[in-house]
């Protein structure tokens, strides 16, 4: 079977959904003191841990790359005012991503 897609994943646990996206900050983050064990459901991306847009576009590219083109970062902040984009949280993203990964085929 040769995909360009990753292959889905079966039914997603949030606390695999939580490691996954706290791996993906770590790895923006790095050289800049980064304490994983910090970051929670409530961490703001940009207010807590200092993401700039550029940080953000990296993210979208590292959820499409771990979890395929239904985790649309774009799409999933295109209706949100810019308060919300900066106080947006680890929690609302892994809301997001389990909502995504976890809904039937074709939704």
């Amino acid at each position: 079977m040769n995909r360009t897609e990753p292959h889905s994943p079966a039914p997603a646990a949030e606390e695999a959904v939580i490691a996954d996206v706290i791996g993906m900050l770590q790895e923006i983050l790095d050289g800049y003191a980064f304490d994983a064990t910090a970051v929670g459901m409530h961490t703001r991306l940009t207010v807590d841990l200092e993401l700039e847009s550029i940080d953000l576009v990296t993210l979208a590219g590292s959820l499409e790359a771990r979890y395929g083109s239904s985790v649309n970062f774009a799409h999933f902040i295109a209706d949100m005012e810019l308060e919300e984009i900066i106080d947006l949280t680890v929690g609302q993203l892994v809301t997001h991503v389990m909502q995504c990964i976890n809904a039937p085929q074709g939704q």
